[in-house]
């Protein structure tokens, strides 16, 4: 293995590490305290707040801005195969020049999805308001993450490049907004916790 290998090797050992930690302190919580007494039933609230609340059409966000909404979840999906091909990489697994030209067209894609996406929030003045530098890093990191990885399918001398900048998105996930991966899933258990609870969730049939 080259000296970038074992970067980027070190860089996913202290990525998992430091996400595992998020993850225990999340567990210990546990789940939310109420004191007043239940008006319905969590469990259906928590399937609901995975399912039918996740659709575009219950959510303002969503369907008010469904060119955003459907560029996100493409974007989302580059993200999934780029870090496949990086976890692929080390099972030797080679592909055919089809599938590489095919899975390198489709990151390029929604990499694009990445730069409309960071240029909205450039462009908008109330999104650019409500924005950070980690907003616009991670975004950077990951659209970068996503175009090396559709050029390294195409071109094996960009390995060098690849590796580095995978590293740096490694070392950046746990301390950004990136590990929002990590608390996802907890997030939206307590939201269907909190609804189901008061009996908000799943909503009634008219």
């Amino acid at each position: 293995m080259y000296w970038y290998h074992w970067i980027s090797l070190a860089s996913l050992g202290i990525c998992l590490v430091l996400s595992i930690v998020h993850l225990i302190r999340m567990l210990r919580l546990g789940r939310p305290k109420e004191y007043s007494a239940p008006a319905g039933r969590i469990a259906p609230a928590v399937r609901y707040s995975f399912t039918g609340a996740m659709s575009p059409a219950k959510k303002e966000t969503a369907f008010l801005h469904m060119p955003t909404y459907f560029a996100g979840i493409a974007y989302h999906l580059g993200t999934f195969l780029a870090i496949l091909l990086f976890s692929l990489y080390w099972t030797g697994i080679a592909f055919p020049v089809i599938p590489r030209i095919a899975m390198a067209l489709f990151l390029l894609g929604t990499s694009g999805c990445g730069v409309g996406i960071l240029m909205k929030r450039l462009l908008k003045k109330g999104l650019r308001a409500l924005s950070n530098p980690d907003d616009y890093i991670s975004n950077i990191l990951v659209t970068l993450f996503q175009l090396i990885t559709a050029l390294v399918l195409l071109w094996d001398n960009a390995y060098p490049v690849y590796f580095i900048l995978t590293s740096l998105l490694l070392l950046y996930f746990p301390a950004g907004k990136l590990k929002h991966a990590i608390y996802f899933f907890a997030a939206r258990y307590h939201l269907g916790f909190f609804f189901g609870w008061r009996g908000v969730w799943p909503p009634k049939q008219a």
